[in-house]
């Protein structure tokens, strides 16, 4: 009988392809980013955060990231929970419909919210003679955090449908016979069942929002100063080409991912030990 080769030889292709596009990659921005003027040092660094542009840059992509996360996560959490209650073809299409919109980004998002709510767009000019909305603008702050959030609700769906799927209904009946209503059920049982997921995906929306560029770039070029937008002016301009420093600012991107990261974790840790 022939052997069978060794399982962890089946690692070794996407290893490879891990190192060669994921490591090699960042370990070259590492590098890169401590380089200035052919020296070592930390002057990349200190020009960003001495810089009211670059802070301007770092502070709202993070404002953009935690709003539209945030509110892409609540309106993910209800839908979901509407799915589960769901049955027949309007749920198979709406879980079809989120798949496919959960791909519906960069060029061709964008393109659709210039005709839908753009200065001229259908939606706009109908919200306007309704009286709803005057100033609204999609190139703005508030115009950004709506296309963002978006496109982080289809992702944030696909992630917390499975969660929502795990909670038995034979939990609801027990805490009902017991005597809890709706309210309490949510707070005792469904949220803390629901935490881990709901703290993930969190995480896996800020990131999805910190690292978008092709959206926002067709959106606004770069007439909005976003972490993104910066780091490819700096690498792809013409005038101002700086690798070094758009490491840097890499760099700083990841460093902020990762403090998101951590500080779910820790307050997963702090929910877990109260639970106890």
């Amino acid at each position: 009988m022939r052997r069978l080769l060794p399982a962890w030889l089946w690692l070794v292709p996407f290893a490879l392809v891990f190192l060669a596009f994921q490591l090699a990659p960042l370990g070259w921005i590492v590098i890169s980013a401590f380089h200035v003027d052919g020296r070592w040092g930390v002057g990349n660094f200190q020009q960003i955060f001495g810089s009211p542009f670059f802070r301007q840059a770092i502070w709202r992509s993070l404002e953009i990231s935690l709003v539209s996360s945030l509110v892409g996560l609540l309106v993910a959490a209800l839908a979901c929970h509407s799915l589960t209650r769901t049955s027949g073809p309007l749920r198979r299409w709406m879980i079809a419909f989120t798949n496919m919109t959960s791909n519906f980004a960069g060029v061709p998002l964008a393109f659709a919210f210039i005709i839908l709510m753009g200065a001229n767009g259908v939606l706009t000019l109908m919200l306007q003679r309704a009286g709803l909305i005057e100033n609204f603008s999609l190139y703005s702050r508030n115009g950004l955090i709506v296309i963002y959030t978006w496109f982080q609700i289809p992702l944030g769906m696909l992630l917390l449908f499975p969660a929502f799927e795990g909670l038995r209904a034979d939990w609801r009946d027990a805490a009902s016979l017991l005597g809890a209503g709706r309210i309490a059920y949510w707070y005792h049982i469904g949220l803390p069942a629901l935490r881990p997921a709901l703290a993930g995906t969190l995480t896996i929306l800020i990131a999805n929002a910190m690292g978008a560029y092709a959206t926002v770039y067709a959106l606004v070029n770069t007439n909005y100063n976003l972490l993104t937008i910066r780091i490819a002016n700096l690498v792809s301009g013409d005038l101002f080409l700086q690798p070094n420093l758009a490491s840097a600012l890499a760099l700083v991107l990841v460093a902020l991912l990762i403090l998101v990261t951590l500080i779910q974790q820790w307050l997963l840790r702090r929910s877990h030990h109260a639970a106890k």
